[in-house]
């Protein structure tokens, strides 16, 4: 009589250990789980954001001492937090959000504002993480999947949205061997949703429920995820990753 076979143990080794990740809007939502994915894979994270109590409350989640209240808005202020560090491996930008306003009602400061605000953000942050970065670092890009379709209601969406990838690409080029890449995320479940939809918000997780192929909504988790393994697989640069649990092929 022959016995079963034992499992394998496989023990490997933690994908970010001894690297250090800066998220720039780390207090919330995504940027708060993926702090929290890097953390478990043995990195230390630097949680950057505007509001102090929340980045403190941020931190006791995560597990960090380590926190600064800058606005990613202000270069200035960019520009000292990053010259105050030492060596750091990756950033990931996830502050700001979309502008849904008519075009027609938009005036020239509002124009340029929802164009330029994330690239103007990433150029800032690039410039000042740069000589911070060790070989095979990366800078992660939020973009969105949303926007690549035309409608009334996106404004300006649609045209921010389409400037990211060839952005994105334009700049891996010039800051290698850093490497840059850009997540592009259909509606993910994070506060930001909550406060853009209000009341609604329920009806539209039941839509995407019954109506996406992977059945359930996108959660931040699954963001986090995929911006870990951009960190760790030092092949990837230039590149758009889509996750948006298959949104943009049904609407």
């Amino acid at each position: 009589m022959t016995s079963a076979p034992r499992p394998i143990a496989v023990h490997r080794e933690p994908e970010l250990l001894h690297q250090t990740v800066v998220l720039i809007g780390g207090s919330a939502g995504i940027g708060l789980e993926t702090a929290r994915r890097a953390r478990a894979e043995g990195a230390e994270v630097i949680l950057v954001g505007r509001d102090p109590e929340r980045l403190q409350q941020a931190a006791r989640d995560v597990g960090t001492q380590h926190v600064a209240a800058v606005d990613a808005e202000d270069a200035a202020g960019l520009k000292r937090f990053f010259e105050g560090l030492p060596g750091i491996d990756h950033v990931m930008v996830t502050a700001g959000g979309p502008h849904y306003v008519p075009l027609l009602e938009m005036d020239a400061d509002q124009v340029r504002h929802a164009l330029s605000d994330h690239v103007v953000v990433a150029l800032d942050v690039a410039r000042n993480a740069a000589p911070k970065m060790r070989p095979g670092g990366t800078l992660v890009l939020m973009g969105g999947t949303g926007g690549r379709r035309i409608s009334r209601d996106l404004g300006l969406v649609s045209a921010a949205t389409a400037v990211l990838p060839p952005f994105t690409a334009a700049l891996a080029l010039e800051l290698a061997p850093v490497r840059v890449n850009l997540i592009a995320a259909g509606f993910v479940d994070t506060p930001l949703s909550a406060s853009l939809l209000g009341d609604r918000l329920e009806e539209r997780r039941n839509e995407l429920r019954a109506t996406l192929p992977i059945g359930r909504v996108v959660g931040p988790v699954d963001v986090a995820a995929l911006a870990v393994h951009i960190m760790s697989n030092t092949a990837l640069t230039g590149a758009t990753f889509d996750i948006d649990g298959g949104q943009q092929f049904i609407f």
